[in-house]
């Protein structure tokens, strides 16, 4: 004896169907939120607390070697933790700040 296979399936309701109106609307939310998104991403600022040296390299477009140079003089503190060294964002701001020109 052979089963039908629709049998089987559980039965779905008519408004439980997708429309193309529901894919339309779900798809202007969703690129909404990932416009939002972005627009936090596009923010130059790095909210994170402490930064490791490739952070800090990549945010201040410096090579490693001037970024030792930085530590080396004193010039940006660092704190070094098993071996990774980490940079306070407030220390960078008051480098900027200390180096400062009035023109």
């Amino acid at each position: 004896m052979m089963t039908n296979a629709n049998e089987n399936r559980p039965r779905i309701y008519r408004e439980q169907l997708l429309t193309i109106e529901d894919l339309e609307q779900f798809k202007t939310e969703l690129l909404a939120e990932i416009k939002i998104l972005l627009q936090g991403n596009n923010n130059t600022s790095v909210s994170k607390k402490w930064l490791k040296s490739n952070e800090i390299r990549k945010l201040l477009s410096i090579s490693p070697g001037t970024l030792q140079t930085l530590r080396i003089n004193g010039t940006l503190p660092f704190t070094k933790i098993g071996g990774v060294i980490y940079y306070d964002q407030d220390d960078i701001q008051k480098m900027f700040l200390s180096k400062k020109s009035q023109h």
